[in-house]
C-alpha cells in the first residue's frame, strides 16, 4: 500500500522539476538574447600607431582588428597620460575636466578631480543607471594613490571590483589597491609581473562574476610605458629592430616652435643607441599585452559570451623616438604623439572593416554608454558615440570633420641639471641638452579631416603666439610648416574655429568644422588686435616640487 500511494509522487516531482528546468532554460535563453552587450576596454600606456607600435601585437590585430573594425584616424584630446585618461573617463576635452598634466597640482587624481569629475564618469553611469557590473584593473591616473588625495583607500565611484595600480606604470615592485586595501608586489615573475597579474585578475572576474547582469571590464596595462621591463621569455626578442627611420627622423624642425628647434641635429650616437634600445624594449613589453588579449578573448569564447561582447583596444597617447631629433617621449602636437590605435570587435560589427572617419578618445565614453543603451544626451560629454560607424552606417550619417587637441607645457622652476644653459622653465632634458617639454610648450590645435582637407592648425601660448599649420595630404610627416604661406582667409577661419572649440562644452563641441558644408564663419567673433589668447589652466607649481628627471623611467624625482 505504501508503495502504491507514494509511487506517483516521484513521477510528479520529476515532471515538475523537468518543466521548471525547461522554463528556466527558456527564460535564460530569452535573457541571453535580450541582455545588453558586455563591454571590455583594453587601454595601453604610450602605445603609438605612427611608428610601428602595433607591429608586435599580432594576436590583438587578429582577434580584435580582423574580427571587427580598425579606425585609421583615431586621435587623443591631449598627448599625455593623465589628461588623456581623464578625457576617456569623462568624455570631455581637457578645458572641461581641468586635468592639465600628470601632477596633483595639474589636477591628476586630485581631491578637486574627485569632487568635480569622478562622480560623473561613464563607469558611474554604467553601474548606477544601466545596471552593469564593473571591473577595473591596472593603471588609473598617474597620481592615484597619493596620500594627499586619499591614498589607495580611495576607490572611485562606479566600480564594483577595483584592482588599481598606485601611481605610474611599473612592472615589478608596485602596490595595488584591491578594493581599497593595499597589496604589495615584489619582483617574482610568476607572481608579480603586472601585465600578467592584470590578465589573471581579469580571467578571475570573468569566471566568478554574475551571469545575470551585463559587465564592463577595463584593463589598463603598463606596457609599453617606461621602464620597459619585458617578461623573461621575451627579453631576447627583436634584437635587430631599430626605431623607424622615417623622413622626420633625426631632422631639424627648422620652422617649428622653439622647443623643437632647440633639439640638436644630428643626434649624438649615444642618443640614437638609447632610443633604438628603448624602441626594442617597448615592443618586448607588448608581447605580454598580446598574451593578455588572447587570454581574455579565449575566456569569453569558452564561456559563450564572446559574441555578445564588445572589445575595444586603444592607447592613451602616441609616442616618438627620434622624430625631429627629440629622443623619446610624447607631449608634442605631431601625428606620432596624438594618433593612437583603435580596434573594436563586437555584435553587429562585420570583420575586416576599416573606418577612415575622424574619432577621438572623448568619444569612447559616449560610445560605451550608447552600447549600454544609456542616452548620451543626458550627459555633459563633449564627444559623440561612434557606434553607428561600427555598425556599417557611416554612409548614412553626417560625421564630424575636426577635433580639438590641448596641451599645457611643464617646466621646472629651477634650471635642469642636465641643461643649465636653458635656465628654468624646461623639463625632461637629456644629457646632450635636448629638452622634451617647457612651460610655454602650451598649445591648442584643430585637427581637420574631411573629403577636401587633411589639415592641422595649432597656436602656442607664448610670447611669439607661434602658429604651426600642416597639410598632411601633401606632407604626412609634417616637415614643412605652411603657416606663413597658407591663404590668410583659411588662417582666420581656423583661428575662429579653434577659439570656438576651446570654449565649447557638450553639444557645442560637435558643431560643424571649417571644412563642413554647414559651417558658418562670423568674423565678428574673431579676436582683436592683440591676437589669439589661449586660456591657461595651469596652477602655479610648488617651487620645491621637482628637482630632476630620470631618463630611464621618464619620471620626475622629488
Amino acid at each position: 500500500m505504501r508503495s502504491i500511494l507514494l509511487g506517483p509522487r516521484p513521477l510528479l516531482n520529476c515532471i515538475v522539476i523537468c518543466v521548471t528546468l525547461l522554463t528556466l532554460s527558456n527564460n535564460m535563453a530569452v535573457l541571453a538574447t535580450n541582455r545588453r552587450p558586455n563591454i571590455v576596454l583594453i587601454l595601453t600606456d604610450d602605445l603609438d600607431v605612427s611608428i610601428g607600435g602595433m607591429t608586435p601585437l599580432n594576436k590583438a590585430k587578429k582577434l580584435i582588428g580582423e574580427a571587427g573594425i580598425s579606425f585609421s584616424n583615431a586621435f587623443v584630446a591631449s598627448p599625455l597620460c593623465c589628461p588623456s585618461r581623464a578625457s576617456i573617463l569623462t568624455g570631455k576635452y581637457p578645458h572641461n575636466h581641468h586635468v592639465i598634466n600628470n601632477t596633483l597640482e595639474g589636477n591628476c587624481s586630485s581631491l578637486a578631480w574627485q569632487k568635480s569629475q569622478e562622480a560623473t564618469t561613464f563607469p558611474v553611469l554604467l553601474q548606477h543607471f544601466a545596471g552593469y557590473q564593473t571591473f577595473f584593473a591596472g593603471k588609473y591616473l598617474n597620481e592615484y594613490g597619493s596620500t594627499e588625495a586619499g591614498g589607495v583607500e580611495h576607490v572611485p565611484p562606479g566600480w564594483d571590483y577595483w584592482f588599481a595600480l598606485e601611481r605610474n606604470s611599473k612592472y615589478y615592485n608596485y602596490t595595488l589597491s584591491v578594493n581599497g586595501k593595499a597589496q604589495k608586489h615584489g619582483q617574482n615573475y610568476s607572481e608579480d609581473y603586472l601585465t600578467d597579474v592584470l590578465a589573471n585578475r581579469s580571467l578571475e572576474f570573468l569566471e566568478y562574476k554574475s551571469n545575470y547582469r551585463p559587465f564592463f571590464m577595463m584593463v589598463s596595462t603598463p606596457a609599453p610605458h617606461a621602464p620597459w621591463t619585458a617578461a623573461p621569455q621575451y627579453e631576447g626578442r627583436f634584437t635587430d629592430v631599430k626605431a623607424p627611420r622615417d623622413p622626420n627622423f633625426n631632422v631639424h624642425g627648422k620652422d617649428k616652435h622653439w622647443l623643437i628647434r632647440q633639439a640638436k641635429t644630428p643626434m649624438t650616437n649615444s642618443s640614437v643607441q638609447f632610443l633604438d634600445d628603448a624602441f626594442r624594449k617597448r615592443w618586448r613589453t607588448l608581447l605580454s599585452v598580446d598574451d593578455l588579449v588572447e587570454k581574455v578573448v579565449k575566456k569569453l569564447e569558452v564561456r559563450g559570451e564572446l559574441e555578445n561582447t564588445y572589445i575595444i583596444f586603444t592607447s592613451d597617447n602616441g609616442y616618438h623616438t627620434g622624430q625631429f631629433s627629440l629622443p623619446l617621449d610624447k607631449r608634442q602636437l605631431y601625428e606620432f604623439d596624438i594618433r593612437v590605435p583603435l580596434l573594436v570587435r563586437g555584435p553587429n560589427i562585420k570583420p575586416n572593416q576599416t573606418c577612415q572617419l575622424l574619432v577621438t578618445n572623448v568619444d569612447l565614453g559616449p560610445t560605451i554608454l550608447d552600447i549600454a543603451g544609456f542616452n548620451v544626451n543626458k550627459t555633459q560629454m563633449d564627444g559623440v558615440s561612434f557606434l553607428r560607424l561600427m555598425n556599417g552606417m557611416s554612409q548614412n550619417i553626417t560625421w564630424r570633420t575636426d577635433m580639438l587637441v590641448e596641451y599645457e607645457g611643464e617646466g621646472l622652476n629651477v634650471s635642469d641639471p642636465s641643461c643649465p644653459v636653458l635656465g628654468p622653465g624646461v623639463w625632461g632634458c637629456f644629457p646632450d641638452c635636448v629638452c622634451e617639454d617647457a612651460i610655454n610648450n602650451t598649445y591648442a590645435c584643430v585637427r581637420t579631416l574631411s573629403p577636401t582637407a587633411n589639415l592641422q592648425y595649432c597656436e602656442f601660448d607664448d610670447n611669439e603666439v607661434f602658429v604651426e599649420v600642416y597639410n598632411l595630404t601633401a606632407d604626412p610627416f609634417q616637415l614643412t610648416n605652411i603657416a606663413k604661406s597658407i591663404d590668410q582667409e583659411v588662417l582666420e577661419k581656423m583661428n575662429h574655429r579653434l577659439m570656438m572649440l576651446q570654449s565649447c562644452s557638450g553639444p557645442s563641441c560637435r558643431t560643424p568644422g571649417v571644412y563642413d558644408s554647414r559651417y558658418k564663419f562670423d568674423p565678428r567673433m574673431m579676436f582683436g588686435s592683440q591676437g589669439p589668447q589661449i586660456g591657461r589652466l595651469r596652477q602655479k607649481l610648488n617651487s620645491n616640487r621637482v628637482v630632476s628627471f630620470d631618463i630611464s623611467t621618464q619620471q620626475t624625482v622629488q
